[in-house]
This record gives C-alpha cells, structure tokens and sequence, in this order.
C-alpha cells in the first residue's frame, strides 16, 4: 500500500502546481485535431493559432471576474430607479443594499491585476445587458440570494461566499450562459467549464487583507508551462506518424477504421508528452488524457485508451525509451 500512496500524493502536488496544464492539453487536442482536418501542414501557424485559443480562454477568466462587477452594477442601478419612480413603495425607498455593497466585489473591483488586463484587452459587457439582466434576475430569485439578505453574519467572508455559491450554483453549468458564452466566441466552445473551476478557484482565494494586490491565476505559471504547450504540439506533430504507427501494433483486436479518429489523436499526444517529458509522471499524463478521452469521445473510450496507452508504456520501457515512473 506505501508505493500507491507516496505515488498518489505526488501525483495530488503535481496536478496542484500544473493545473493549467489541463486547459493547455484540451487546447493542443483541439488545434491538432483542425491542424489535420484542415490538411494546410504549416506547423507555425498552427502554433500560433495554439497561443491564440489559450489567450482567449484567459479572456473568459476575466469576462467571469468582470461579470460579478457588472451584475452588481446593475443591480445598483435596478435598486436606484426604483427609488425615483413615481409612488415608490416603502421597500423601494429603503432596498436592501446587502448585495451592492458585497466587500467582495467592491474588492474585486478594485483588484489592480483585473482592471490592467480589462483596459489592455478591451473586454466589455456593455454591449450584454440583457444578458447580464437575466443572470441578474435568476440571481434575486435564487434561495441562495434570499437567504443570503437574512443572514445575520455580516462579514467580509459572508460575502465572499455569497458570491462563490452563486457561482457555483447559478452560473456554472446554467445552459443559457454556456449558449450565450459559445456563441460570443468560437474559442469558448470547450473551455467553459474548466474556466469556471478556474474562476472559483479565484473566488475561494480571495483574502481581504490583499486589497487590491490580490494575485490571479496567471496566463502560465511560468515560461515553462508556455513552453510545454508549444513543445507538446509540436512533438505529437513531428512524431505523429511514428506514435500512429505504434499505436497500431498495439490494436490487434480492434479494428482500426472503427476506433475514433479523436481517440487516435488522444493518444498521440499522450504518447508525445510520456515521451518529451521526463519531469511528468506517466500516471499524471495517463489520468489527464483517459479523463480527456472520457469527455470527447465515446463512454469506452477511457478503458480503451488506458489498455493501449499501458501497452505502449511498457513497451517503451522495454525499448529503454523510457526511464521514468
């Protein structure tokens, strides 16, 4: 039981560190799969078309993050015009500004790194108020808001947590906003849900003592991570044909015009980053792409993938191609 568990552990701490390198996986299976379907075999330009889907999957990081702000923009100024109509209501002269007022989005407002990148990147929602007034309205009508304006604790870490259950419950997974967001851009097709995981991520770190230097998720951890994008696409690439034909010998009870192209394409790049990365652990890289496999391509996938990707693992070893566990 020991080996299991210290591997676990490792495997835990590495994916805490590398977590952006699961969007950069998805987007390198993505470009490969165009790259072929396309049939133009410019490598640099599908490399650059790679840096350009990952910067705008960060685009969506912010749009999140600014989509707070701006519901609770607006919901100040519902509040507001309901105050100046004519024969306002007792409730209406005096509105709950719990929600307005929420320290954490004053925070967020404030948070130097976001107002950088929005400014530089020109993201906007004033062109989306419709769109923002929907999510707006499902938020007041939520249990989540209700119960949110009764509760007594009136702290900084209340109103955090507002935010991150109506993110989490509200706008994560909510079809009308995934319909609306894929159809804002082409780039976002794939990468809403794990951005979202990403955006909590965010909510949950925040710390008040931070102020407006509260650090966000960076593009890349480090020149590192933009490198592995590169290098992982480039290698699964130059080697397709030689990974293709190892992953051929291995199929023998498969017939191999039935086996899904974006399953081959799944282990080709396994088989690049197994290969080009000796710092990743085999079980880290196995477990990314069966998850991958899992959700874009068919339910046996996984088992499939995971019985011929083992295959190949030992054979590389064999081979003395491949020294690492």
């Amino acid at each position: 039981m020991q080996p299991d568990f210290k591997i676990q552990q490792e495997t835990k701490k590495f994916l805490q560190t590398m977590i952006n390198r699961i969007l950069i996986r998805i987007k390198v299976l993505q470009i490969l799969y165009a790259y072929y379907q396309n049939g133009t075999n410019d490598l640099k330009v599908a490399e650059n078309e790679l840096l350009f889907s990952l910067q705008k999957s960060y685009d969506l990081y912010h749009y999140f993050l600014l989509l707070i702000i701006d519901i609770t923009n607006l919901q100040e100024r519902v509040l507001d015009n309901r105050k100046h109509k004519y024969r306002p209501t007792e409730e209406e002269l005096n509105p709950n500004m719990r929600m307005v007022d929420n320290r954490f989005v004053k925070q967020l407002s404030e948070n130097e790194s976001l107002k950088k990148y929005v400014t530089e990147h020109k993201l906007s929602w004033s062109n989306d108020q419709d769109f923002i007034k929907t999510i707006l309205d499902a938020i007041t009508a939520s249990e989540v808001y209700a119960e949110y304006l009764k509760n007594p604790d009136d702290s900084y870490e209340t109103d955090r947590e507002f935010w991150r259950s109506i993110f989490k419950k509200i706008i994560c997974g909510n079809d009308i906003i995934t319909d609306y967001l894929e159809d804002k851009s082409i780039y976002w097709n794939d990468d809403i849900e794990i951005i979202e995981t990403f955006t909590l991520k965010t909510i949950k770190r925040f710390d008040k003592n931070e102020g407006s230097k509260q650090p966000l998720l960076p593009m890349f951890k480090d020149l590192e991570d933009r490198a592995f994008a590169v290098k992982l696409f480039r290698e699964s690439i130059l080697h397709g044909d030689e990974y293709r034909e190892r992953i051929n010998r291995h199929m023998k009870n498969w017939e191999t015009e039935r086996i899904a192209i974006i399953d081959l394409m799944i282990m080709q790049i396994a088989i690049a980053e197994i290969i080009t990365f000796p710092s990743i652990p085999i079980s880290v890289s196995l477990n990314e792409y069966i998850d991958t496999a899992k959700y874009y391509s068919t339910p046996k996938s996984g088992t499939f993938i995971n019985g011929i990707l083992d295959s190949i693992v030992d054979e590389l070893k064999k081979e003395k191609v491949l020294f690492k566990d």
